[in-house]
């Protein structure tokens, strides 16, 4: 059976997205599901970048459990696209990362710029994905 897509198609389709969802572990195990603005910084397939608010449950369960994953989707008039990835989640908060991420409007949200103690990065490394596309599936490694 022909593929469906190939990595370098993701990764396209991945970077023109305008959101995201990301998923966290509960403690109680559930998973938690969060839309977000896309990716400030996308490495490949591998390694996405996310701003947030230290102060956010997302940071406390990543800190818990860095089990996650992360959703992207296209639904058209006919067809419906979709990406997951699997992988895990790091709470950065290193000054150098969250300069490099920082962006003019985000301190309406972190008042005192990029030294905002509430202000932090997420940091995706995918291990695999899974892209659904015309009622087939395809499994791959990152």
């Amino acid at each position: 059976m022909k593929p469906l897509i190939n990595l370098e198609e993701i990764k396209h389709f991945i970077a023109t997205r305008k959101v995201a969802f990301i998923t966290s572990v509960d403690e109680e195990g559930f998973p938690n599901v969060k839309a977000m603005l896309q990716p400030r910084k996308i490495e490949g397939l591998k390694t996405f970048y996310f701003s947030t608010n230290t102060s956010s449950i997302r940071v406390k369960q990543y800190r818990e459990n860095p089990k996650a994953s992360l959703y992207f989707y296209r639904k058209g008039l006919v067809k419906y696209q979709g990406v997951m990835l699997k992988g895990t989640m790091e709470v950065l908060e290193d000054a150098e990362i969250k300069k490099a991420l920082w962006q003019a409007g985000d301190k309406m949200f972190y008042p005192q710029g990029v030294t905002d103690p509430d202000y932090c990065v997420l940091k995706f490394t995918a291990v695999s994905g899974r892209y659904y596309c015309d009622l087939r599936t395809e499994s791959f490694e990152v």
